[in-house]
């Protein structure tokens, strides 16, 4: 379920499966297994949560090995000191590439954030897209007689929550396999079709400046097998090889 990235006196960035909840949640009182307690576990020692990826998102997951550690982590995170690069599949022909700028009204788990501030003031959330590779399949998906779809490598200048999956709401290309602002026509003919039972989403590398050695740090995660199926069935297979390659050399 993890296998680690990168790891030095302060850090630990392992690739978290699609599936696993970072950390224990009443979003889902019956999982068992936690990608914090599965570091802590691999490495041997404490872990401190940074950041966070939805359950259903696959790819790059840092941890701190130290408070002082963490607290240095998460003001990069805040102040969008980190760049995020992330890989999806959406519904439809995207523009070649575009910057997305619509601010986003946080949101809230009815479960695990009840004390959580509620103001409905938007909040700034900006992501950069670039389209990789399109498809046009021939088969109806609604009331086109084909459908297409379009992979994209996004950068997040925020960190809201769900961020990119509502801003490709948001611009009516919904992410494949999102269950919560996707399009269920697709995401059933993905299931049908492809035998896709994910969320079409990966984080694929985290790029920052090291807070206490100020070395530049980049730190890349290939993708997952139940990702690379799909994008090979959709005739990406060369786009997605091309970019595991230049990943794995750099781990």
């Amino acid at each position: 379920m993890l296998k680690v990235l990168f790891q030095d006196d302060y850090y630990v960035a392992v690739h978290k499966s699609a599936g696993l909840l970072v950390h224990r949640s009443a979003i889902d009182r019956l999982e068992t297994r936690f990608a914090l307690q599965l570091t802590r576990d691999l490495i041997g020692q404490r872990v401190y949560p940074v950041h966070r990826l939805d359950k259903p998102t696959s790819g790059t997951l840092l941890f701190a090995l130290s408070s002082e550690a963490a607290h240095a982590a998460m003001l990069l995170f805040s102040s969008g000191r980190i760049d995020k690069e992330y890989l999806a599949v959406v519904r439809g022909y995207t523009l070649s590439q575009d910057c997305i700028d619509y601010p986003l009204i946080e949101q809230h788990d009815a479960m695990t954030d009840a004390r959580a501030n509620t103001s409905p003031i938007a909040q700034a959330a900006v992501t950069d897209y670039q389209q990789i590779a399109q498809v046009e399949l021939p088969h109806a998906v609604g009331r086109y007689a084909t459908a297409r779809y379009s992979m994209l490598k996004l950068r997040p200048r925020h960190g809201r929550k769900h961020q990119i999956r509502r801003h490709m709401k948001h611009i009516f290309h919904p992410i494949v396999g999102d269950t919560s602002h996707g399009d269920g026509r697709h995401n059933t003919f993905f299931r049908e079709q492809f035998d896709c039972h994910r969320l079409l989403l990966a984080a694929t590398r985290l790029t920052f400046v090291h807070p206490f050695s100020n070395a530049q740090v980049r730190i890349d995660a290939p993708l997952e097998a139940s990702f690379t199926r799909i994008t090979d069935a959709l005739g990406w297979g060369m786009h997605t090889r091309a970019n595991s390659e230049i990943m794995s050399s750099n781990i």
